[in-house]
């Protein structure tokens, strides 16, 4: 077989047959959806093919009460959610971003709103904006409270890194760069405006989430902006 045939490109990208769990990770950033008459929770715009009867259908505005409606009117995270049901293969990504699959088992995370990319419908999410640094960040952040039993899938852009929070010994991170921490943290948001802020990059190092008590963070290499769009 020549190297540069078709027969060679579709031999080494073709989809992998085998898969058939509700969450399967075809590549690092590539998520397969297998559904048999069930409905699964997706990122706005992250569906980039499927096979077999499944019907796509926007999260209502109104869906989640007036609260939600202001937050989505505001917000430019990518927050909005669709509903993918039916029987079939669903594929979904999110530029290009690495994907990471967990498993709540009756437990609690929270996850920046624009690092998720799809979970189960059986997930209790609940939608926060983070008023500390409300207007902030260009339309504020966003934080999911993701909670119950279920597959949940975040993303990252690059390998991310997760920190221990231990009693006493409090973490600090940009917001821009902290992807999901323990369902039990509540950061707090402190305020830097000393001169080294100001130097390199800017000053989007002058506000920092502070995490206390005993848990976990994790961040990406890489700040995020949001509101830009």
């Amino acid at each position: 077989m020549k190297k540069f045939s078709i027969q060679s490109l579709i031999q080494e990208t073709a989809q992998n047959e085998s898969k058939s769990d509700f969450f399967e990770l075809e590549s690092e950033y590539i998520l397969e959806l297998n559904i048999s008459n069930q409905t699964v929770m997706i990122k706005n715009g992250a569906m980039i093919a499927y096979d077999g009867i499944v019907k796509f259908e926007r999260e209502g505005m109104l869906s989640k009460g007036v609260a939600n409606l202001l937050k989505k009117a505001i917000s430019s995270e990518g927050t909005t959610m669709m509903k993918a049901t039916g029987s079939g293969r669903v594929y979904v990504s999110d530029l290009a971003k690495k994907i990471r699959v967990l498993y709540l088992d009756n437990e609690s995370i929270n996850v920046n709103g624009n690092d998720i990319l799809a979970h189960e419908e059986s997930l209790k999410s609940d939608i926060k904006l983070m008023k500390s640094i409300a207007g902030i960040m260009g339309g504020g952040l966003f934080q999911a409270s993701i909670s119950g039993t279920g597959h949940v899938a975040i993303t990252t852009h690059g390998d991310p890194l997760t920190l221990l929070v231990k009693p006493g010994h409090p973490i600090y991170t940009d917001p821009n760069a902290t992807v999901a921490w323990s369902g039990s943290l509540k950061p707090e948001f402190k305020t830097d405006i000393s001169f080294k802020t100001f130097i390199g990059r800017g000053s989007g190092e002058s506000f920092q989430m502070k995490f206390e008590g005993d848990g976990w963070v994790v961040v990406q290499p890489y700040e995020e902006k949001y509101g830009s769009e």
